[in-house]
């Protein structure tokens, strides 16, 4: 059981896949089968999501921006650098002043391309407050952690009425 609720914990932590596939495995792996396996998973999901938020806020774009110019990976390097640009360009457009709850938003809403680590990125070059990214972050990965909850739960019990069980 320990080692299903460690591939939660590290799936969450990966970049693009994060949280939103973390949960959709954990259900696959029977690990929402009770309502304390849910609780559990859903708890793992969120903690393991949030844990490089503060790493990516202090030191990504120090980071992507010293690799740009590197052979061998100054192309994925810049590659994340305009994803983070655009994505923030994005919420700045649509936020105004509401650009918190824009984060939050662009965090939670599982779509490809949106998450902890893409919203936390365009914050960070943004400028935002760091307390600010974090508690933005933070509503949006909950905001995830239930949409896909719901979901893994109505696919893998649809799933098993199709398949008789």
């Amino acid at each position: 059981m320990i080692q299903k609720y460690l591939i939660v914990f590290l799936v969450s932590m990966v970049p693009l896949i994060e949280l939103r596939g973390a949960i959709p495995i954990a259900a696959g792996m029977g690990l929402t089968d009770t309502v304390q396996h849910m609780v559990m998973t859903f708890v793992i999901a969120i903690v393991g999501n949030m844990l490089p938020v503060p790493i990516i806020y202090l030191f990504a774009r120090k980071v992507l921006e010293w690799g740009k110019d590197k052979p061998i990976i100054g192309g994925f390097f810049t590659f994340c650098l305009e994803k983070g640009e655009k994505g923030g360009r994005k919420l700045q457009e649509k936020a105004g002043k509401g650009l918190f709850v824009a984060l939050a938003l662009f965090v939670g809403i599982p779509l490809p391309g949106t998450g902890a680590w893409t919203g936390t990125l365009a914050a960070s070059i943004l400028d935002m407050e760091f307390k600010e990214t974090v508690v933005a972050a933070m509503v949006g990965v909950l905001l995830a952690g239930v949409i896909m909850m719901t979901v893994s739960l109505a696919g893998v019990g649809a799933f098993g009425l199709v398949a008789g069980g």
